[in-house]
């Protein structure tokens, strides 16, 4: 659990933002200190419209990649693109915030709605680029979305339908949502094991298999 010292500052700073840049800009704190941090990760959030999140809700498909590296690889992002579901166009950054022992506890996120901005890109181009060029990410209100969407990348990126996917080709999949982040989300076992037809054992398998390969 996040200090209240820690939290209080974190506020404070959230909502001196938001009011500095309106209501196009959601600021949102994750709190990473708890068990459920990948599915109920909010704790604060301004102006939450812009994405359709609250209080409660889980962690963007950002974070959650994020949550699945080694800590000490993970680095702040600064001035990226993501989007939303309905189509916003978002530039966003995301710092991690650390305790005095040095892990990670929280993360600081802005999302500024720049849709109407980017009309008029070529006269405000410093403001609407992003530090390095990326394709923007979806940030769904809710972790199941999340699930799903990551699910259909997996699929996007074998291109064939699980049907006709052999062994190698679920792996592959299995193995890409695992990188994401995918097996953080509460019960997402269940599901992925369902979408490709396969055993949780099975699942977890291909997973582990991997992981042996990577340490020989």
């Amino acid at each position: 659990m996040l200090s209240e010292q820690l939290k209080t500052t974190l506020c404070s700073l959230a909502h001196a933002i938001a009011l500095h840049y309106g209501k196009s800009c959601e600021v949102a704190i994750h709190d990473l200190t708890s068990d459920n941090a990948a599915d109920s990760s909010i704790i604060y959030i301004e102006n939450g419209e812009v994405t359709g999140r609250k209080v409660g809700d889980g962690a963007s498909a950002v974070v959650l990649e994020e949550l699945s590296r080694a800590e000490e690889n993970r680095e702040d992002r600064i001035g990226y693109f993501t989007k939303t579901s309905n189509g916003k166009v978002l530039k966003s950054t995301t710092v991690y915030i650390r305790d005095d022992s040095g892990r990670v506890a929280a993360i600081f996120s802005i999302n500024h709605d720049i849709t109407a901005l980017s009309v008029a890109a070529s006269a405000i181009a410093e403001m609407t680029s992003p530090a390095t060029a990326s394709e923007p990410q979806k940030i769904t209100p809710h972790v199941g979305e999340l699930l799903d969407e990551l699910l259909w990348k997996s699929t996007e990126l074998i291109g064939k339908p699980v049907h006709l996917m052999n062994k190698e080709d679920k792996q592959r999949a299995i193995r890409y949502l695992n990188s994401k982040g995918a097996l953080l989300i509460t019960k997402s076992g269940d599901k992925i094991a369902k979408y490709f037809g396969i055993s949780k054992f099975t699942l977890y398998s291909y997973i582990d298999t991997k992981e042996e390969e990577n340490h020989d």
